[in-house]
């Protein structure tokens, strides 16, 4: 038999390595742009080409997130992320072998492909794993393994890079790239092994009506065991209500996915995600080598690796308060920081940048830079530090967390995979531009992406309702409240006055026993006065009238 873990921090914490893969493969292609050994043995300089390698990944990631939900339906949660970690070995071994461009785009495909089902899934299986008091925490723990991801391959990119004479050696050996690219596999082999151990979905488990094992899960993970715990009684019956409603409209997820009151969730989540990227983090991660030599930085490489350090710290206050601070409050400041961020920069590169004289090979991919104003490129070094350190704390987080629990169990995996394929569709889109970008408009490009941050706060600021505090199952009365976004919704959770009716005895809900489905019964004080039905069950019949 095998021993399964019910520690809600230390599943969520360790399917999140789903999202490190993410951050490995940022880091494998930022940390080799400054060494000879790539740029000579691919013969890469920039523009187009390395448009076109470095899209080559985020390509794939569209496709694997647009299937995800197909196979996260059919397979669990957990299941589709271990099929994830097989393909991204795989993916692993064609780059870390690849003797030329194609072999390498071929590779950063097969990665990207894995990297999108698990960048869609795993948010899913931590949001229907947590309670909501941690939901926001837990799978925020995404965005912070990504940015370890990031991390650690930097360094191992950058130990790499003293190979074969160093990264400023012309005749530098392959191997400055192929071992950091090759030890991308190890923690999807942790990944694939370690998720043995760990519990399907109960969502997932009470979908397919396997109630018995999901009322488990729900106990091991929430009460240490205890099935018929209060709380353990009302989420249980929260879900089978949910459940309930969406097998009484008898709609498939597509079909549902289609109705007026799901598209302004659906299209809200997809934009989150746009917005995401179209803050300008694509820049200052991917090509943030380009933005330090740009800057007249002596050693790049080094002055990179010290935002990425900015990153993982940063996010860790996200993760402790999200909770408390909420996700709206984050989504708002975090636009209006990043917004002058980039500003600021751009400014001083325009104001005291000037066109790439063309006397250093090693700039060979840059059209503008910043000569003989040390102070001028300090302050470029700090926006681009403030900027990482305002997206780890806010959107950073935030975008993985509030798509993942703002649809219904139903379509919940389809949703957020169309969510999720927009963030990398941008991602594609934008890996591909900035090289380009950078080259023929320079400075300019950052007064772009600030525009786009203050589009995105306008946005959010119509758009995005506070969800802080809900069940999964509540989000429909966050949504269809008919509040405005501005205004919160009444505080506290359907699943706590539940609880509290349950450990009065003024509901009784009967726990399940072996495989069968648990009954619910009602307590009355008169046995002759039939029982009134639940609250629940009127919200669900007035949502079904409305709904049809």
């Amino acid at each position: 038999m095998v021993v399964r873990v019910s520690n809600v921090y230390v599943i969520c914490g360790f399917a999140a390595i789903g999202g490190g893969l993410f951050g490995f493969d940022i880091s494998s292609m930022s940390g080799v742009l400054g060494t000879q050994a790539y740029t000579n043995y691919f013969m890469v300089h920039g523009g187009y080409r390395q448009g076109g390698i470095t899209a080559a990944m985020p390509a794939g990631s569209f496709v694997g997130a647009l299937s995800s939900s197909f196979i996260a339906d059919k397979l669990s949660r957990k299941t589709t992320i271990q099929i994830a970690s097989v393909v991204w070995i795989l993916g692993s071994l064609l780059q870390s072998t690849s003797n030329g461009i194609p072999l390498l785009v071929v590779g950063r495909v097969v990665s990207g492909l894995s990297i999108g089902v698990a960048s869609t899934i795993v948010p899913i299986y931590q949001a229907e794993i947590a309670p909501k008091e941690i939901r926001g925490r837990v799978v925020s723990l995404q965005q912070w393994a990504i940015t370890w991801g990031i991390l650690i391959q930097y360094f191992i990119q950058y130990g790499a890079s003293f190979t074969g004479g160093g990264p400023k050696n012309p005749k530098q050996g392959t191997a400055a790239f192929r071992i950091p690219w090759a030890l991308q596999i190890v923690p999807a082999v942790f990944l694939l092994i370690g998720l043995i151990f760990f519990p399907k979905s109960p969502r997932w488990l009470a979908s397919q009506d396997r109630w018995d094992e999901a009322i488990q899960v729900l106990a091991d993970l929430h009460c240490g065991g205890d099935i018929n715990h209060p709380r353990i009684l009302a989420e249980y019956r929260e879900i089978e209500e949910a459940l309930t409603f969406e097998r009484e409209l008898a709609q498939s997820s597509v079909k549902a996915l289609t109705q007026h009151r799901m598209l302004k969730r659906i299209v809200l989540g997809m934009s989150i995600q746009m917005w995401s990227q179209l803050s300008g983090v694509n820049v200052m991660m991917y090509y943030i080598v380009y933005v330090m030599q740009s800057a007249g930085i002596d050693d790049p490489l080094l002055t990179a690796s010290i935002q990425y350090i900015i990153n993982v710290v940063l996010t860790l206050p996200a993760i402790i308060f999200l909770d408390t601070w909420g996700r709206r409050p984050l989504l708002l400041l975090g636009s209006l920081g990043m917004m002058s961020c980039l500003a600021v920069s751009g400014a001083l590169q325009g104001a005291f940048g000037r066109p790439n004289p063309a006397t250093d090979p090693e700039l060979a991919a840059i059209s503008w830079v910043i000569i003989d104003h040390p102070g001028v490129s300090r302050g470029i070094v700090a926006c681009s530090y403030l900027f990482v350190a305002i997206f780890a704390v806010s959107w950073g987080p935030t975008s993985w967390t509030y798509p993942a629990e703002i649809f219904p169990g139903k379509i919940r995996a389809k949703a957020v995979s169309l969510a999720t394929a927009t963030n990398w569709a941008w991602n594609c889109a934008l890996a591909f531009a900035v090289p380009p970008l950078l080259w023929s408009i320079n400075w300019k490009m950052y007064m772009i992406f600030a525009a786009f941050n203050g589009v995105a706060f306008i946005h959010m600021f119509l758009t995005a309702p506070e969800t802080k505090g809900k069940t999964l199952e509540e989000m429909d009365e966050v949504f269809d409240s008919g509040l405005p976004a501005w205004r919160s919704v009444p505080k506290g959770s359907r699943l706590d006055r539940l609880e509290k009716e349950i450990e009065q005895g003024t509901i009784k809900v009967d726990a399940p026993v072996t495989a069968e489905i648990m009954s619910i019964s009602t307590d009355t004080k008169s046995p002759q006065t039939p029982p009134p039905p639940p609250q629940k069950s009127i919200f669900r019949r007035r949502m079904r009238n409305w709904f049809l």
